[in-house]
């Protein structure tokens, strides 16, 4: 069984990151074809990149880059959950891309977005130019969470409509598909 990296990416007070990826990670255990990491930013807690050399090198000097660095080498595809900051990605998502190199290679990604009218989708179309330099495979399959907030209740879990729920499968579905088409170039 292929190993996914849940990566809920903000990191601030009061997110709906949590909950929202909180809910993906019910629907991705309910679909079942893969082994589950959940990766929360906040608690993964990666400074401002800090490594003297370049990531290329792999010659990693702190022991926050080494933890990361065996994490994501541990993962088999990745489904960053993420929301939009200033029609961009946030800088949490950037950073912690930014902090490996070859370890990210022949890895697919999609994205659960989250937003205002947009749902996230220009923080995605901006986290893919990175992830295309890094050699891994975004998908365009993806589930989009516009207006978001009308859909935390007071108790804090996210509950939205038949229509997010119903894109969760398919984004899987071809994610696993990726994930077997690029495992003789991970190996």
């Amino acid at each position: 069984m292929f190993k996914l990296g849940v990566v809920i990416v903000s990191t601030r007070p009061g997110r709906a990151g949590l909950p929202i990826g909180e809910w993906f990670l019910e629907q991705a255990r309910a679909h079942g074809q893969f082994e589950l990491d959940r990766v929360d930013l906040k608690e993964v807690n990666l400074p401002l990149l800090d490594e003297p050399k370049h990531p290329r090198l792999g010659q990693y000097q702190h022991e926050h880059t080494k933890a990361w660095s065996a994490r994501v080498k541990a993962a088999d595809a990745f489904v960053f959950v993420t929301p939009e900051y200033n029609y961009s990605a946030p800088p949490s998502l950037l950073n912690a891309l930014d902090f490996l190199s070859a370890e990210w290679a022949y890895k697919p990604a999609a994205f659960v977005s989250y937003g205002g009218i947009s749902g996230g989708t220009r923080s995605v179309q901006m986290a893919k130019l990175a992830l295309t330099t890094l050699k891994m495979m975004p998908l365009p399959e993806a589930v989009t969470l516009p207006f978001y907030a009308q859909h935390l209740g007071e108790d804090g879990v996210f509950r939205p409509g038949e229509k997010a729920a119903g894109s969760v499968a398919p984004m899987l579905a071809e994610l696993l598909r990726w994930t077997g088409a690029l495992a003789p170039l991970r190996a």
